[in-house]
C-alpha cells in the first residue's frame, strides 16, 4: 500500500491489522481529549506498528499520519497472533523488537533530560537527514511538532532553528 504525505493509516481507538513500514515516514499523533493533538513517535522504515499490539490486540494508541511518501505493507491481525501462538520464536523476535523499542524511548529520554535545546534540536535534524538528507526538517514537522518531540517549547524551537539556520550561513569567526 502506498500512502502519500498527509494521509493517514489508522486512527486512534481504531483496532484491526498491523503493519510493516517499508519505506518513509509516519509520525504517530495522540488527540487528548481536550482536542489537543501531540506528536508521540517517529515510525521508520522496517518497523512493525501498532508497537502495543504487537503480542495481543489492542486498540491504536494514535493516529499515524505519512510524512511523506511511504510504502506499507498490511500484516492481517489473525494471521499475526495465529503465527505468534504457534511459533515461539516469532515470540522471542518480537519480545527483542520490543527490547529495542523501550531502549531507544530510554535513550529519547535522556536525551529530553540531558542537552541543551540547540542540541535536542540537531540530534533530532541528523536523525531525520539520516532517511532525508536534502528535505528540511520542518518541511516535514511543524515547529510545534518539533517542540513537542523534543520536550521544548515551540517559541524555543523557533529560536534554536534560527539560530543553527544562521549558524550555517555564516560559519566561522567574522572577520574584522
Amino acid at each position: 500500500m502506498i500512502l502519500h504525505k498527509g494521509e493517514t493509516l489508522f486512527r486512534q481507538g481504531e483496532s484491526g491489522a498491523l503493519y510493516r513500514l517499508v519505506s518513509g515516514l509516519l509520525k504517530i499523533v495522540r488527540l487528548h481529549e481536550d482536542g489537543t493533538p501531540t506528536l508521540v513517535n517517529i515510525i521508520a522504515p522496517n518497523e512493525i506498528i501498532p508497537h502495543h499490539s504487537l503480542i495481543s490486540p489492542n486498540p491504536n494508541y494514535g493516529t499515524a499520519i505519512a510524512l511523506v511518501t511511504c510504502k506499507v505493507d498490511v500484516l492481517p491481525a489473525s494471521e499475526w497472533y495465529r503465527d505468534l501462538e504457534t511459533n515461539p520464536v516469532r515470540c522471542r523476535e518480537i519480545a527483542l523488537l520490543l527490547q529495542e523499542r523501550l531502549n531507544m524511548m530510554q535513550r529519547r529520554i535522556d536525551q529530553l533530560t540531558e542537552t541543551s535545546p540547540a542540541d535536542k534540536l540537531r540530534k533530532l535534524q541528523i536523525w531525520f537527514s539520516s532517511y532525508f538528507k536534502d528535505v528540511p526538517l520542518t518541511e516535514l514537522l511543524t515547529q510545534d511538532e518539533i517542540a513537542q518531540f523534543v520536550g521544548l517549547r515551540r517559541e524555543t524551537v523557533n529560536r534554536a532553528l534560527r539560530s543553527l539556520g544562521e549558524a550555517r550561513q555564516h560559519p566561522g569567526p567574522k572577520k574584522s
